[in-house]
């Protein structure tokens, strides 16, 4: 089995804003921080925020966040909202398949327990657990743009401000 790079994308995507997780964060800075393409992330972020994964603000201060607790969001859920197809082989279709033995085959039974396995292991695992080494996975990105080092300095300033309020 092999994930869709879309997949690959959006599960970045869903990291970043678990790092980020009391910000707002544009699409501009994750397409800079992971040197991705914006055009994708922007399609990511419409799928991801259809899914109720995360939300978007509109307006001069927007972006995207969110809309749940990192720890809320299990990496089958985030794989569910981007890809569309976890069909192993031709017989897990129910319309499209021409298999002439698929009645009396036994390899589908074993590809069907091979997938619930897989997805039960990515149920145990929630956003949070994935960036629990935050520091690191920061350390390993590329640096920000000088306008978006700006944002993290006002970021960091409101975010103070407001905990003193």
């Amino acid at each position: 089995m092999k994930l869709t790079h879309y997949s690959d994308l959006g599960l970045r995507l869903l990291m970043y804003l678990a790092l980020n997780k009391d910000e707002i964060v544009t699409i501009q800075e994750v397409s800079d921080r992971f040197a991705i393409s914006k055009n994708h992330l922007v399609k990511i972020s419409h799928q991801l925020t259809k899914s109720g994964l995360i939300e978007s603000i509109r307006g001069r201060n927007g972006g995207v966040r969110l809309a749940r607790a990192p720890e809320d969001i299990n990496v089958e859920e985030a794989l569910h909202a981007t890809e569309d197809n976890f069909d192993l082989v031709e017989c897990f279709s129910p319309d499209n398949h021409h298999c002439v033995i698929s009645d009396v085959c036994k390899l589908s039974g074993v590809l069907d327990k091979a997938s619930a396995a897989f997805f039960a292991v990515l149920r145990g695992f929630s956003l949070a657990d994935l960036v629990s080494n935050g520091q690191a996975i920061e350390n390993a990105l590329l640096p920000a743009p000088k306008e978006i080092q700006f944002m993290f300095q006002h970021r960091s300033k409101m975010a103070a401000k407001n905990k003193v309020s």
